[in-house]
């Protein structure tokens, strides 16, 4: 970088003109003047540089015989190269600090983007209640942006070397923000102004294709209505080599003729008879595995609920079972013969307990 172009002075300006030089600058770009703007900071410590090298006649000297080297940062280095005010610029009177910010944000911006990740897949699937209680293999068709084989997802191929189309060669790139000149890498050939590599011709240069493939789906055991199932890394495929994002199913569970689901414990309605509700009695009942045997204690009242532990259905996080939760609920039969009748009017005259007293706080 030329510490005269800096300044705004020519090679043969006396020493009081570089002062007359730097002091302008400094009034504008010190940093106290401008607290917080990183870019004016830079720009000062330059011209500082410049000043403290051609305020001095030794250091001058050496710096007109040999130049001054400066050296290169890390990451996206970009060189101010000086003006050009040989064409009219529309719009040039923009700040220095407002100039360079535009263009060391845009190298930082370039240095710093991740490389993205691809987005993500929905779905929905169907269940009877049995399948999702004991878990399912479902197989289905996924259409989604892949990885492209032939160029590995970089978007571009090998080919002969041959000059480098977006430097002409020069391995640096020259652009202007109204009168300033700025220099960087060639970022598509590294700054060596030649390429290897062309667009991949399969992918366009994306880096992914479409891809149309069958996957197993694997449903565990006890999947709830609504749940959402997880299949890693069957989503779209991430541009320039990024992650695969996810594929998410949303499980659809038919109800069942019998059974309503509690959270992981089974419900169901059993009906009994009078002698059965009175007396007891063991019932075989309904059971996702086949039929359970129910104890009905004596004396049993409609709507009780009797618990059979470990029948219900399984966590999908720990496999552990529920209960079967039983609603017993009392029928009546249709008394037709007069033998039945009084059987039963003997038995109201035996049992003759208000079953009715206090409810209604006589």
């Amino acid at each position: 970088m030329d510490l005269y172009v800096i300044l705004g002075v020519d090679s043969g300006a006396s020493t009081r003109e570089v002062k007359r030089a730097y002091t302008r600058l400094a009034r504008r770009y010190h940093p106290d003047i401008n607290p917080g703007d990183r870019e004016a900071e830079a720009f000062y410590r330059r011209a500082t540089e410049a000043y403290e090298t051609l305020q001095d006649p030794e250091r001058r000297k050496a710096y007109d015989t040999h130049g001054l080297r400066v050296p290169q940062t890390q990451g996206a280095s970009i060189e101010f190269h000086g003006f050009d005010f040989s064409a009219p610029v529309p719009g040039a009177s923009a700040t220095f600090a407002e100039l360079f910010s535009e263009v060391l944000h845009e190298a930082r911006d370039e240095a710093t983007l991740p490389v993205p990740k691809g987005s993500d897949l929905y779905a929905d699937i169907t269940l009877s209640f049995e399948e999702a209680l004991m878990g399912a293999e479902r197989r289905m068709t996924v259409t989604r942006l892949d990885t492209c084989g032939a160029c590995s997802g970089t978007g571009v191929r090998r080919s002969a070397e041959m000059p480098c189309a977006h430097c002409q060669g020069a391995g640096i790139s020259r652009w202007r923000r109204g009168h300033m000149v700025f220099t960087k890498s060639c970022a598509p050939c590294d700054g060596t102004g030649r390429q290897r590599r062309q667009p991949c011709g399969s992918c366009r240069a994306e880096g992914v294709v479409s891809l149309t493939e069958q996957i197993t789906i694997k449903v565990p055991a006890g999947v709830a209505d609504g749940a959402r199932m997880r299949v890693p890394e069957k989503g779209h495929a991430g541009r320039r080599s990024g992650a695969a994002g996810d594929l998410y199913i949303t499980a659809t569970v038919t109800p069942h003729r019998l059974f309503l689901r509690d959270g992981d414990d089974l419900r169901l309605e059993v009906p009994i008879s009078v002698s059965e509700a009175v007396l007891g009695a063991t019932l075989d009942v309904p059971a996702v595995d086949g039929r359970v045997r129910l104890r009905i204690p004596p004396g049993t009242s409609s709507g009780q609920q009797l618990r059979v532990a470990g029948q219900g259905a399984p966590s999908p996080r720990t496999g552990e079972r529920g209960d079967l939760i039983v609603t017993v609920t009392l029928t009546l039969p249709r008394v037709k013969d007069e033998r039945s009748k009084e059987l039963l009017r003997e038995f109201g005259r035996l049992n003759s307990t208000d079953v009715r007293s206090g409810l209604f706080g006589e």
